[in-house]
């Protein structure tokens, strides 16, 4: 049986909430903490629930979703290991407003709300590692909305290939840049706002242009330049 992963030794722990605390700290956060491994496509929490702590991602990708008056989903976010989710509706004492499922195997830790209040009162690290990812992501969420109103479908998703390539992208020996997520066309084309054979004719656009290539469901980025051209982005 494999040995549940401890805080100070978890992957993700460099880029975590809890990545300045000490070994004995690290110690009373294990005490607290249950860890969870996920399939794909199980859920994590489901909007509309109520929520009862936290959720750190020590290993894999969960997508966050929203359905809205029309009833289709749309993913607002993609995280993946150090990245948490539930904090703000915890915080805020609401609902759920999204679900959260995983769009691979992963292993995540989940914190009750009663010890991750006692650790932002005594812990200024944990406290200001929260206050920067609620404000990482409003301005993610910002940028997403501006390019929603101001850019094409086009742009937007050489934008969106961009972005994967920063979160998820492996470069390979011969410089070009793997992104190493796997996303159904659905996904990508609710993420970007368009519908799904409008997307599949942009990505087969940018692959007769060399700007990508696939290797099944995987995409490899050949020339981030031309795309962060295409994109309309400041270099």
């Amino acid at each position: 049986m494999k040995t549940p992963t401890k805080c100070e030794k978890c992957p993700s722990n460099s880029s975590g909430i809890f990545c300045e605390l000490s070994s004995l700290e690290h110690e009373d956060v294990d005490k607290h903490k249950v860890i969870n491994k996920y399939k794909k496509g199980q859920t994590l929490f489901v909007q509309g629930n109520h929520p009862f702590g936290i959720f750190c991602i020590s290993t894999g990708n969960i997508k966050v979703t929203k359905v809205g008056a029309d009833g289709k989903e749309s993913i607002v976010r993609l995280c993946h290991g150090g990245d948490i989710i539930g904090h703000r509706s915890l915080f805020t004492e609401e609902h759920y407003t999204a679900t959260a499922t995983a769009i691979e195997d992963s292993e995540v830790c989940f914190i009750d709300k009663n010890f991750i209040l006692k650790m932002i009162n005594e812990k200024p690290s944990v406290s200001l590692s929260i206050i920067n990812k609620l404000s990482t992501d409003m301005g993610k969420a910002e940028s997403k909305l501006s390019s929603l109103h101001q850019k094409n479908v086009r742009e937007r998703l050489a934008e969106l290939l961009l972005v994967l390539s920063r979160s998820h992208g492996k470069v390979q020996a011969d410089g070009r840049t793997k992104i190493d997520l796997k996303l159904t066309r659905e996904e990508m084309a609710t993420m970007i706002g368009t519908a799904n054979e409008t997307l599949i004719r942009f990505i087969s656009e940018f692959k007769d242009e060399k700007l990508i290539e696939q290797e099944g469901k995987t995409i490899i980025i050949n020339n981030e330049e031309k795309l962060t051209e295409w994109a309309n982005l400041p270099y």
